[in-house]
């Protein structure tokens, strides 16, 4: 099996290169979703959550209200540390199994793990190779705003609270620069693709 992590900052192209790698035959495992999924109502990392953060975090419905939590802890360095150490745990286990399961249904499977935290909760971890996928900050802030329909400050604010690109960087296998068109950034996807699985 060869276990690839997947990062880049907010709006940075990383969900169209996995839509290709997965497109292409590899097994793509989203940190992303299985965050949610150990947060589900009635799971003990939602019950720990709201012990942490309050029990107004939950919705009517027993649902985490993310906004609300984002709100709380968001620019708050030791509310992010205390949120990452209830929920980082759980999505190592989950998406090692998950890892498992991939090799045992495949031995020779590609997966790709996408994980936008990557430098701060798995850098340690045995990939074979880190793919870093790019785009200049401006462009990416562009990207949010037309795109996803935030405000600028909102946009600046998001990017501020993750790793700055240089570091990211730094502990690139590959990086794919997502600035130009979509056939240039698919191409180099392909590149890899055909790299590790040629």
């Amino acid at each position: 099996m060869t276990l690839i992590a997947l990062t880049g900052g907010i709006a940075s192209g990383k969900s169209t290169i996995a839509r290709r790698l997965a497109e292409h035959g590899a097994v793509i495992v989203d940190a992303d979703a299985i965050v949610r999924e150990v947060q589900q109502p009635g799971s003990p990392v939602l019950a720990e959550i709201a012990a942490a953060f309050g029990n107004d975090v939950l919705t009517g419905t027993g649902e985490l209200d993310r906004p609300l939590l984002a709100s709380r802890v968001f620019g708050d360095e030791d509310a992010v540390r205390r949120l990452n150490a209830i929920v980082h745990p759980a999505v190592r286990v989950e998406s090692a199994a998950r890892f498992a399961a991939a090799q045992a249904a495949d031995p020779s499977a590609v997966v790709v793990y996408d994980v936008p935290l990557l430098l701060e909760a798995r850098a340690e971890d045995p990939w074979e190779l880190v793919v870093v996928a790019y785009a200049p900050v401006e462009l990416r802030r562009e990207r949010l705003v037309s795109l996803r329909g935030m405000s600028p400050a909102d946009a600046d604010a998001r990017i501020a609270s993750q790793v700055d690109d240089e570091r990211r960087l730094a502990i690139a296998d590959v990086v794919i620069d997502t600035s130009g068109s979509m056939a240039q950034t698919l191409s180099q996807v392909d590149a890899l693709w055909e790299r590790v699985a040629g």
